[in-house]
């Protein structure tokens, strides 16, 4: 008899079983509930099937629906395989590809048979209910391992070039697992179907809730992301645990379809986009507005916390790009003069001294480091703060691009903090203030993350321990390392040169923005030679905090168009009134309530235009004008306006004065008031 192994529970109970138990024998054994309940297991952390045999001594967890993140992820991998069985079922001849899961459904790539088109939006009711099918069948999702050969040799039998070409070059004599949804030896073993994959999966197709996924849409693709290679068909789906929640999506996928900044942009006339200048924005004069509003605010905010402000060049020498590091990392996304520059190794020689290659700044931090090198720095000097609304340019791939939130040419509030190791807890510490009481300002909640050392990084372990651990001990003294704050570590996540603290913004429709951020970097003033003059009177190195809250003044606005669906806080409102006429008899008074708004500072329109007032109620309610005053024959006479509100019915009669001290109170920025 084989020696029994130990299980430890969450609870810290251990349980002696056989080899060969499974997590759902375990499950079990706890309890009727429990076995239901139970989708999966974590053993030793890896998630893994229920039906998995347990072979050692391990922790594990059985996960349920409770454990959302899981459950999720689980979910949204089996719905894509159920569609790709759904798609072969209904069109026989069709090929698979792959299916991830996605951050809030699924997809897989297919080619149709050669007889028919590529699939349209028009196939996907049928394969909805062909995988509403499949999921009520309650088919087994059985796991097997193959000899790399065998399964070639199948999928080439079946005409599955894609998959035979991808368990090609897997390594040489390794077992490849795949899934079977049904049983191949069971009665219906004929209608059984396969995929390769590394899972894990749930116990069974019926473990989905068949109302709780929504085909979506459909798009070209490219085999393995070439478009040397065959196109395929993506069909997207969104997947979820249960129908409220599905339900609850598509309601967010509405409201953010309203509140699409593209849309409301154009509606406001606050900027455009257009192929002349692919990837940059035209600002108008009233989106122009809120820009200075912003770029206003966050000048008082950074001048009262010690910041100095710089400006650099555009267009820098690409061997300042190569000592950073950038141009091994960032090469194929920058702008270069003359744009034939060679594509280096990060270490590699970039090209003859009698070469002048140049570059336009996809960032602001190795000019910035330049400017702490002109003169002797002491470290009676630092902590030194440069701040710089810095103009970059990246060269994104044309389908990255999105609108205000994905651009090739941006401006970044962008700031690099100089300072000693001893300062570096109280630097990040006063940041998280400051930045607390910004988004606070904006009417954002968010949560704070720590994006920890990737694979691929400069610099010692020892140094990275020592970045990671400043950065904890900074959020701790700031009081952010809570559940409130939605505290949580990324391994892997960190920039290549620095760990780095990540603010995510939760707008009024629930979405998470990345936004704020500040990295702790021992690299770039090593690579480019920062120093000052120690206490010791020796050369040492200053620690680099890279930070910015907007993060980018274009992405900025477009979140904060969606978040408040382009009806802003009345001090950032492009137009903060509109005066409007009813007859034409009010035209001068009319125009006199413009110019004491103006007077008082508040940015106000006149409208004498020969339409209906109603017309012009709704063209300004369009708009997103907060605040209408219309005027007739009456109001002039008695030095009146009758006051509407933005989203308010009616209307309410007032004295010029009085309507002007309200307006320009609110019309003050919150950090004024």
């Amino acid at each position: 008899m084989s020696a029994m192994i130990k299980i430890t529970l969450p609870d810290g109970n251990v349980r002696e079983v056989a080899p060969g138990t499974t997590p759902a024998d375990i499950a079990a054994a706890i309890g009727p509930g429990l076995a239901k309940a139970a989708i999966a297991a974590r053993v030793d952390g890896e998630l893994r099937d229920l039906m998995l045999p347990l072979e050692a001594d391990a922790h594990l967890a059985l996960v349920t629906a409770k454990d959302e993140a899981d459950a999720l992820e689980l979910a949204r991998h089996d719905f894509a395989h159920v569609l790709a069985e759904a798609v072969q079922a209904l069109f026989p001849g069709t090929q698979i590809t792959f299916g991830p899961s996605t951050d809030d459904g699924f997809y897989y790539d297919v080619m149709a048979p050669a007889s028919r088109a590529p699939f349209s939006m028009e196939d996907l009711p049928a394969i909805e209910e062909k995988m509403r099918e499949i999921i009520r069948a309650d088919k087994p999702l059985i796991r097997e391992v193959w000899m790399r050969e065998d399964l070639i040799s199948r999928w080439e039998s079946l005409g599955e070039t894609f998959k035979a070409e991808w368990a090609k070059e897997l390594p040489e004599f390794e077992d490849l697992t795949v899934y079977w949804s049904g049983d191949p030896n069971g009665p219906n073993g004929d209608t059984a179907w396969m995929d390769m994959c590394r899972g894990p999966h749930l116990a069974s197709t019926g473990k989905l809730d068949p109302a709780a996924f929504k085909l979506m849409r459909v798009a070209g693709a490219y085999w393995r992301g070439d478009q040397k290679n065959a196109q395929l068909t993506r069909i997207y789906g969104t997947g979820w645990l249960n129908k409220k929640q599905l339900d609850a999506h598509l309601h967010r996928l509405e409201e953010a379809a309203k509140r699409d900044h593209r849309k409301i942009g154009q509606e406001m006339d606050l900027f455009h986009l257009q192929q002349e200048a692919h990837g940059s924005v035209f600002w108008h004069p009233r989106g122009y507005l809120i820009w200075r509003e912003l770029e206003a605010y966050m000048r008082r905010a950074i001048d009262a916390a010690g910041y100095r402000e710089v400006k650099t060049p555009q267009v820098m020498d690409a061997r300042q790009w190569e000592q950073s590091g950038h141009w091994g990392k960032y090469r194929e996304n920058m702008f270069v003069i003359p744009d034939e520059a060679p594509n280096v190794a990060d270490e590699g020689p970039l090209v003859s001294d009698d070469a002048e290659w140049m570059a336009l700044k996809p960032m602001n931090c190795p000019a910035h480091v330049l400017i702490f090198r002109q003169g002797i720095k002491s470290y009676r000097d630092l902590p030194l703060r440069f701040y710089e609304n810095g103009c970059c340019h990246r060269n994104e791939p044309h389908g990255a691009l999105h609108g205000l939130m994905r651009v090739r040419q941006f401006t970044q509030d962008d700031a690099h903090i100089f300072c000693r190791e001893d300062q570096i807890v109280e630097e990040v510490r006063a940041f998280c203030a400051l930045a607390d009481r910004i988004y606070k300002d904006f009417g954002f909640t968010y949560s704070i993350k720590l994006a920890l050392r990737p694979e691929k990084r400069f610099g010692s372990d020892e140094m990275w321990d020592k970045a990671e651990n400043e950065l904890r001990d900074a959020v701790a003294a700031a009081g952010l390392n809570t559940p409130e704050y939605g505290w949580e570590e990324l391994p892997g996540e960190g920039a290549f040169y620095a760990p780095k603290l990540e603010w995510h913004l939760t707008d009024a429709i629930g979405r998470t923005w990345q936004v704020g951020t500040i990295q702790s970097d021992r690299v770039l003033p090593e690579r480019l030679d920062a120093s000052y003059i120690g206490e010791d009177g020796e050369r040492h190195r200053p620690v680099m905090l890279h930070r910015a809250i907007f993060g980018s003044y274009e992405r900025f606005i477009g979140i904060l168009i969606e978040h408040y669906a382009g009806k802003f806080p009345f001090w950032l409102a492009p137009v903060q009134a509109v005066v409007a006429t009813i007859v034409s008899d009010a035209d001068d008074y009319a125009g006199e309530v413009v110019e004491k708004l103006r007077a008082a500072g508040i940015r106000a329109e006149l409208d004498v235009r020969n339409e209906k007032i109603n017309y012009k109620v709704r063209e300004h309610s369009v708009a997103k004008v907060p605040n209408l005053l219309v005027v007739g024959r009456r109001e002039a006479e008695e030095g009146t306006v009758a006051l509407r509100v933005l989203g308010k019915e009616g209307q309410t009669m007032l004295s010029l004065d009085d309507v002007i001290s309200r307006l320009a109170n609110e019309a003050l920025p919150p950090d004024m008031r």
